[in-house]
């Protein structure tokens, strides 16, 4: 019981953080909607899924920062802690020069969708170009807080930059409430140019928490510098290497679900927007929930209790799938209201209730491939989760989707055709995933 309830508590923490993040794009998503047009929330819609892609597969590379440094928290080592973090920015600073490129020119990408001239959602994401390294580094430091058990100053901090971004986007959007009513709404521009601001403003506080918060101060992080080690650095690519690409996979599928749904129009883009945007607000609990157990696992495996590690695994993947038979529940009982929720135009609403029957259907899917994920990372298993990634969410998420949506053999449903197939498709690619995992997870767990 004791376990359990620091599992709860961790993951409380986590949560709320996480769900401060996800509110940056909650944020732009419900106030464009309210506040400005259907163009504009499509130029989000594809800004977003192409920058929310990159951000998440570089930053799942700097992942292999929490079982690293769990690990060093559950030896006893707070030295080896504050050395791991500082490789870890090191590490981050490298990934931002291929991020910054692609961010820079996005072209390729926007052909997909064949959107390569359509000049605002360059300039979105060439404005988050000056933000990357900052995001990457402050992921670095929630990873640091969640490793070493500490993760409500990193939660305390992120729903600081929510404010900020609220207050920055109203500000944006809504010129004329701060006695500027001369002043034009910025639209999507504005949203990334206020997303800049807020991460360089949580970059600045993290410095302050480890300078002189008593949480974090032992560790003495920043403290000293050093150059980056070579063999280190290779350690953290070959763990957060795999866990990127997986996250890669996992995300890409959506980036380029929103690219092929583009060519249906900007209503049934918006409405898909928020399906994407509802669903990874949803998300964020059995993520905070997978999060909070591979922490605890990877102090279990670092202090040699192997065990109790198994069975903190297994303890926080039933959590998470309890979670997310309740949360299905909700979804599918009140998709309606939650539609209503993002936009008042009856036809974007119509589609988007329709989507969030899928949202419900992959609840418990989601909430297991992942917990099993970051668990697996822990015991330093990485390749072969990225490899089912790629098979399921690629194979049959994906392709299964387009074939459903576009009806290429003629035989979808129209239930399924449109932006319903590719959810429909993705639901099932998450659940062979999740079955997989799961597999994969109860053999390793008992063979270690």
């Amino acid at each position: 019981m004791a376990a359990l309830r620091q599992l709860l508590g961790l993951s409380g923490s986590v949560l709320i953080g996480q769900l401060a993040v996800i509110g940056f794009g909650v944020a732009d998503t419900v106030m464009l909607g309210r506040f400005s047009t259907a163009d504009s929330l499509a130029v989000l819609s594809l800004g977003q899924a192409i920058y929310i892609t990159l951000f998440v597969a570089l930053s799942g590379v700097t992942q292999a920062l929490l079982p690293a440094l769990g690990r060093a928290h559950g030896a006893g080592s707070a030295a080896d802690v504050g050395s791991t973090f500082r490789q870890g920015l090191w590490l981050c600073a490298g990934l931002s020069v291929p991020g910054i490129a692609a961010l820079l020119w996005p072209q390729p990408l926007l052909a997909l969708a064949d959107q390569a001239g359509v000049a605002g959602v360059e300039r979105y994401l060439q404005i988050l170009a000056l933000g990357l390294p900052a995001a990457l580094a402050f992921r670095a430091h929630a990873a640091f807080g969640q490793a070493v058990s500490r993760p409500l100053q990193i939660a305390v901090a992120q729903i600081a930059g929510l404010l900020l971004k609220i207050g920055l986007n109203l500000l944006v959007l809504r010129p004329d409430l701060f006695g500027l009513a001369g002043q034009p709404s910025l639209g999507a521009t504005g949203c990334a140019i206020t997303t800049v601001v807020t991460q360089w403003s949580l970059l600045a506080l993290a410095a302050a928490q480890h300078l002189h918060g008593a949480a974090f101060k032992p560790f003495a992080a920043l403290r000293r510098w050093e150059r980056p080690s070579w063999p280190v650095q290779a350690h953290l690519l070959r763990l957060g290497g795999p866990t990127g690409l997986s996250l890669l996979v996992e995300v890409s599928a959506f980036t380029f679900i929103a690219l092929f749904i583009a060519r249906l129009g900007d209503v049934v883009l918006a409405a898909h927007q928020i399906a994407a945007n509802f669903a990874t607000v949803l998300y964020m609990l059995p993520l905070s929930v997978a999060i909070a157990t591979s922490a605890l696992v990877a102090q279990h495996l670092g202090a040699g209790r192997r065990a109790a590690a198994r069975h903190t695994a297994w303890h926080g993947i039933g959590v998470a799938a309890a979670l997310a038979v309740v949360v299905a529940v909700g979804v599918w009982t009140e998709r309606s209201t939650i539609a209503g929720w993002y936009t008042s135009d009856a036809a974007v609403r119509r589609i988007a209730e329709h989507l969030l029957l899928f949202i419900a259907l992959m609840q418990l899917a989601d909430a297991v491939q992942v917990s099993c994920a970051l668990v697996l990372r822990s015991y330093h298993v990485a390749i072969l989760p990225g490899i089912l990634y790629a098979l399921a969410l690629w194979g049959i998420g994906l392709w299964g989707g387009y074939v459903l949506a576009f009806n290429t053999l003629g035989i979808s449903p129209a239930g399924l055709q449109g932006a319903a197939g590719f959810w429909m498709g993705n639901a099932a690619g998450l659940g062979l995933a999740a079955s997989s995992l799961a597999l994969l997870l109860w053999r390793v767990a008992r063979r270690d």
